[in-house]
């Protein structure tokens, strides 16, 4: 049987609305406030805009260059969203974002239907609240990137398999539609991110196969004829791309960016095996603990079909992005909604008092060390923001101090509750903690750390000291694709010389931004012949993508101007 009686096995719609509502809700705060966090976000939006400007909406590109990474799917996404509000001609960051609102909401809701479905309400409405207080959800849901959206498509498919698990359970046949639902499903995801949705997507079912060596679950999702369904969904596209980039987009997608991951860390991000393990305390904090807590139970109980179900879900996806070189927070993600649902489920099984730890003495001193690690996290997130204002702006903020004051009880109160084993009260408590947490971060810190936003303000300088409507701007020193985004795409990133070349070419209408490190390899670029170069004021601040302190000034070849702006 599937989960409790069928009477307990799903929540009201008005349920259902409220948490939809509560994620909404919770995932708004910082996203108009917040400038495009470096680097993927500003590419994706970047090139979201220029499929507006160009009205090309196959060959995605980053200003000239192809951005052959994945299919189109989130840019277009991306620039349905921004039209739909009427902004497609402004660089506003906040309807980059929204596909990304819209469908972290809509996966929490999707767990709670589905941790309903495997273990009872109070389960599913626990896993919901498990997922949205996470901070990798917190923070995806607020950047205009792909992972929020693959995430839904991942659970859409694992929807459809949990009714085809229940119909196996009840004896009956599952309908051609819930096979439809979990092929489209499947499609979408490969019209996001390519093949990378295959990975929890069918290494769910077979792994049930495997395990249970009955590939009955497979069979009811029609194979036969559903990866027709999801090759539909991806096939115009990828013909499309192909006759128009001459098939160099499969030759770096799936050669260069894909297998090249397998093989190696690109971007720097190569780390070991058990990169993820040792990120998910924090990455999933409130919910690392109490994902710890039931490990036991759910080794007890691995031949339950929910546990079973859930663990060909976790284990097959971790082990593989465990296994390959390139690392990144997000890439467990799809693992995370299982996760939540896991124990959730398990932990609404133990009632109030919670029963079912470690029995020996090793496994409760790591669980035990684990509480400790996880405490002080919650402490240290707590404490992040006012810690941040005070390191890099030198500010004494009092709101930000209310932060902690009101996160830091709760965080005690959790600790508390879990020495008493008490883990039901103490995942509310810490829960909350998270709430507040993340309404405080991103409205009250994050808009204050002025200094390590650095393109709006380098575009506010141009803006308010381009000698022309039309200035060529030439940026040496900070290349981050924000600055690109949030001056329209219309700047150059290149060398000193470059810029002193198109300064000497077009003297009155060009411009360039050149860090103080390389100020004077850009004025023995510009030459003596020249005329003199004239700082229009300085933005200094932190560079996060390297760690580089900046100073950032902008020199025209105009008549010299009282600088005006604060350094």
């Amino acid at each position: 049987m599937l989960g409790p009686a069928r009477g307990a096995r799903s929540l009201p719609w008005r349920v259902l609305v409220l948490i939809g509502l509560a994620a909404f809700v919770l995932f708004l705060p910082g996203r108009m406030t917040t400038p495009p966090f470096d680097r993927d976000e500003p590419r994706y939006m970047e090139a979201s805009a220029q499929m507006l400007e160009t009205h090309n909406y196959i060959d995605v590109r980053f200003q000239d260059k192809p951005r052959y990474l994945q299919p189109a799917g989130i840019y277009w996404l991306e620039s349905m969203a921004v039209k739909a509000v009427g902004m497609e001609y402004a660089r506003t960051v906040w309807p980059y974002r929204i596909p990304s609102l819209l469908a972290m909401t809509g996966a929490v809701v999707l767990t709670a239907i589905m941790g309903a479905s495997l273990f009872g309400a109070m389960a599913g409405v626990g896993a919901a609240v498990l997922l949205m207080a996470s901070v990798l959800v917190a923070a995806e849901s607020r950047m205009g990137t792909i992972d929020s959206c693959l995430l839904l498509s991942v659970l859409v498919a694992q929807y459809a398999l949990v009714r085809a698990l229940a119909d196996r359970e009840a004896a009956r046949a599952t309908p051609a539609g819930t096979a439809l639902l979990f092929w489209g499903a499947v499609g979408c995801g490969l019209m996001l991110k390519g093949p990378v949705v295959l990975i929890p997507s069918l290494a769910t079912p077979l792994a049930m196969g495997w395990v249970e060596r009955n590939l009955d679950l497979w069979r009811r999702l029609r194979p036969a004829w559903g990866w027709l369904v999801a090759a539909a969904v991806v096939l115009p596209w990828c013909v499309a791309i192909g006759v128009v980039s001459h098939g160099e987009f499969f030759r770096r997608a799936v050669g260069g960016n894909f297998l090249g991951k397998v093989a190696s860390g690109q971007e720097a991000h190569g780390l070991p095996p058990g990169y993820h393990l040792l990120v998910f305390l924090i990455a999933f904090w409130p919910g690392s603990y109490f994902a710890a807590s039931v490990l036991p139970q759910a080794w007890q109980e691995r031949r339950t079909l929910p546990v079973r179900y859930l663990l060909c879900w976790i284990v097959p996806h971790w082990v593989v992005f465990e296994s390959i070189a390139t690392k990144l927070p997000h890439y467990v993600l799809p693992t995370y909604p299982a996760i939540a649902i896991l124990s959730a489920g398990l932990l609404a099984q133990s009632g109030v008092v919670w029963r079912n730890g470690p029995q020996t003495r090793w496994g409760r001193l790591l669980l035990g060390a684990y509480a400790v690690l996880w405490g002080f996290a919650g402490c240290a997130l707590a404490a992040a923001g006012p810690l941040l204002l005070w390191t890099l702006e030198r500010q004494f903020s009092v709101p930000a101090l209310v932060l902690p004051g009101g996160v830091l009880p709760l965080v005690g109160l959790a600790v508390w509750q879990i020495w008493r084993a008490e883990l039901c009260y103490a995942a509310l408590s810490s829960c909350v903690a998270a709430a507040l947490l993340y309404v405080g971060l991103f409205t009250v810190v994050v808009p204050q750390l002025r200094s390590i936003w650095l393109a709006p303000r380098l575009v506010a300088l141009v803006q308010a000291h381009k000698p022309c409507a039309q200035t060529q701007v030439y940026s040496v020193s900070f290349t981050e694709p924000s600055l690109v985004f949030l001056i329209g795409g219309k700047v150059v990133l290149g060398s000193p010389a470059q810029a002193a070349q198109a300064m000497r070419d077009h003297p009155a209408c060009t411009a360039a931004l050149v860090d103080v490190r390389e100020r004077k390899a850009f004025m023995e670029a510009l030459g003596a012949e020249a005329p003199k170069a004239f700082s229009r004021g300085t933005v200094a601040g932190l560079n996060y993508s390297n760690g580089h302190a900046m100073a950032i000034s902008l020199y025209t070849l105009d008549t010299p101007v009282v600088d005006k702006t604060p350094h």
